[in-house]
């Protein structure tokens, strides 16, 4: 059963709205600081208190939790792409033909609204375990057209670039960060900024300094789990690399808020 939401801001011992109040500067903040705040209003609280506070506070929707031991305030702003007809027929067709399959699907459309440049061109990305790549390409490839198994980028500039809409398969990453949205398990941000971040191929038109853009306009927009997209990015073998690039975009994102 779900916490009474009415309940828990009328909590006093909560201090919602002083506690607020002390974080609404901050973009983040850790268990510790919310530890501090309370220790600074009740001297000598015990931890277990305060634990079953943040608990409830999060239960409630006064704190996201981005992070082991970081917060954020008020309720979190969730990616949920979109999903079109087409990509919903596929979903089912393969759920049909395979029924044991691990997949996900998604646009590369879905990138736009986080983009300064929209791009001509997307891609229907199939992401399924290893192992099954190539007969999935070989069933879709019976009715459908412009669709490719893991493309390199000479293959994609001959072959799709005058193509509005191109299928590729693609392997799907073990522990991958994935959603189930009406039935269908589609992309994450958290998953989605990974990848923009580790295939430049792929996602060569979010590059650069586009790339920087979608990372702010992302992180401004939507709640993100930075240990999830960590650990995600060590999956992919990046992950020093993309923790360098997300400091340095993490303070950029934070100079201009």
């Amino acid at each position: 059963m779900g916490l009474n939401n009415k309940r828990a801001i009328e909590n006093p011992k909560l201090h919602i709205n002083k506690l607020k109040e002390h974080f609404k500067e901050n973009s983040t903040f850790s268990t510790k600081d919310i530890e501090q705040f309370y220790n600074g209003l009740e001297p000598g609280v015990k931890s277990t208190t305060i634990n079953w506070r943040v608990y409830v506070l999060v239960q409630s929707g006064i704190l996201s939790r981005i992070g082991r031991g970081k917060f954020t305030l008020g309720k979190g702003r969730i990616f949920l792409p979109e999903l079109s007809a087409k990509i919903k027929s596929l979903f089912r067709d393969l759920q049909k033909q395979f029924p044991y399959l691990q997949i996900c699907i998604w646009n590369t459309s879905v990138l736009n609204e986080l983009m300064l440049h929209q791009p001509g061109r997307f891609y229907t990305l199939i992401e399924v375990n290893k192992e099954t790549t190539q007969s999935v390409f070989y069933f879709l490839k019976e009715t459908k057209k412009n669709i490719f198994l893991e493309p390199d980028a000479e293959i994609l500039s001959l072959y799709a670039s005058a193509e509005k809409e191109t299928i590729i398969i693609n392997t799907l990453v073990s522990e991958a960060p994935v959603q189930m949205i009406q039935g269908l398990v589609t992309t994450t941000i958290e998953k989605l900024l990974v990848d923009v971040f580790c295939d430049d191929v792929l996602f060569a038109a979010q590059q650069g300094s586009e790339m920087e853009t979608i990372f702010r306009e992302a992180f401004e927009k939507y709640t993100i789990n930075e240990n999830k997209m960590l650990r995600y990015a060590d999956r992919r073998r990046k992950k020093e690399a993309f923790s360098n690039y997300l400091n340095r975009v993490s303070k950029f994102r934070q100079q201009t808020l």
